[in-house]
């Protein structure tokens, strides 16, 4: 990563948080929450731009200016939503628990080996 890629991203970010600012009240506390949210389950996505946190945000655009409220767009259960937006996506959870079985594998291989 070079300076020019830091300097895009950080123009990436600022244009999303003006974007997520422009949303109405409940969406913006809807959408902190999810962010809150995705922070913690961790998708690798979220690492590489805005993505998906700016589908969030065009869903939710979509939404208020169709006159619906937050919970509209997302349900009642807003981590079953945000659940839902990830349920195909890479977590760093799954990396780990990859990283884990891989060494598993093989130090249970080696051992084997050496019973030969």
């Amino acid at each position: 990563m070079n300076i020019r890629d830091i300097i895009e991203g950080k123009k990436e970010w600022k244009a999303h948080v003006a974007r997520v600012k422009a949303l109405p009240q409940d969406y913006q506390i809807v959408y902190k929450e999810i962010q809150k949210y995705l922070f913690k389950v961790g998708p690798v996505e979220l690492t590489e731009g805005t993505g998906l946190l700016s589908g969030i945000v065009d869903l939710f655009e979509e939404g208020a200016a169709s006159g619906k409220g937050v919970l509209e767009v997302t349900g009642n259960d807003v981590a079953a939503f945000s659940d839902e937006l990830i349920k195909d996506s890479k977590t760093y959870a799954d990396l780990y628990q990859d990283s884990v079985n891989r060494e598993v594998n093989k130090a249970i291989q080696k051992a084997t080996d050496k019973l030969k």
